[in-house]
């Protein structure tokens, strides 16, 4: 997609009530696209959506719960009616979980695989033949445990590397079609994810956050994603620490899971 065909352009951002998806919302209407958002938080949502429409920028919002894929259908279905289709769709809502494997009930497994995997495939699901239609794109904010094992968060890690195997194989599938996919990996993000990370339990855990480098903000992805747009780029993975961490664990996985490990140790109580 190049630049001077962005205006007017339809961006469909899920989890876009906060965080990298406000972020990437916001940087999108600064560039003349029409914004469907989609997030499970209602309260928040309606505030981004009045936010766009007071600066003068066509926003649709809708209450979304993207693990249902009934929700999905409606929802997207809703935002091609009234725009007429769907350039670009960023899969971006997600949940995360703290806790070890052994610690871990299967009922969170599920839950992360069915906000971060299914909610991924269902949206994509229902924007595809108009993505194809209008030679789109699909972007998904994927992370770099969809590329390297991380201690204490593998159902996050799960969710995550089923994603990454989902998009890899669907832009093989669809390229011809026109359809680019830009798999998007950040490291730490300073957003609110953090702070709803599920436990073992399913509860949302109350152990501290372990953590390598610096992070990143939500902006600086969401500038890194609309370059990643530009230049039609099919990976993106941000930040020093991440770079290192998906180039060592390409060509020493086992010395990376050493490190890893011993940085994070603190991830399994």
């Amino acid at each position: 997609m190049k630049t001077r065909d962005m205006t007017q352009k339809i961006a469909v951002v899920t989890g876009a009530a906060s965080g990298i998806g406000a972020a990437i919302a916001r940087r999108f209407a600064r560039r003349g696209f029409h914004l469907g958002l989609l997030d499970i938080d209602e309260k928040g949502i309606a505030a981004m959506a009045a936010e766009f429409r007071h600066a003068g920028i066509k926003a649709l919002s809708l209450v979304c719960d993207v693990s249902k894929e009934s929700d999905c259908l409606d929802a997207v279905g809703k935002i091609m009616d009234h725009f007429g289709g769907v350039d670009i769709l960023v899969n971006n809502a997600g949940i995360t979980q703290r806790s070890a494997f052994v610690d871990t009930h299967s009922s969170v497994f599920r839950k992360v695989m069915d906000v971060n995997f299914f909610g991924a495939l269902h949206c994509t699901r229902a924007a595809i033949n108009s993505l194809m239609a209008r030679k789109g794109m699909i972007i998904v904010i994927e992370s770099i445990a969809g590329l390297a094992p991380l201690l204490g968060r593998s159902g996050y890690c799960a969710s995550k590397h089923a994603l990454h195997g989902l998009f890899t194989s669907l832009r093989a599938e669809i390229r011809s079609s026109g359809v680019h996919v830009l798999i998007v990996c950040p490291g730490f993000v300073e957003t609110n994810l953090q702070t709803r990370a599920l436990g073992g339990n399913g509860l949302v855990t109350s152990h501290p956050q372990s953590r390598v480098g610096r992070q990143t903000s939500p902006e600086q992805v969401a500038e890194a994603v609309f370059q990643g747009v530009i230049k039609q780029k099919h990976l993106i993975v941000l930040s020093p620490v991440g770079k290192f961490t998906y180039w060592l664990n390409r060509f020493a996985p086992l010395l990376y899971e050493r490190l890893m490990a011993r940085k994070l140790k603190n991830e399994l109580f």
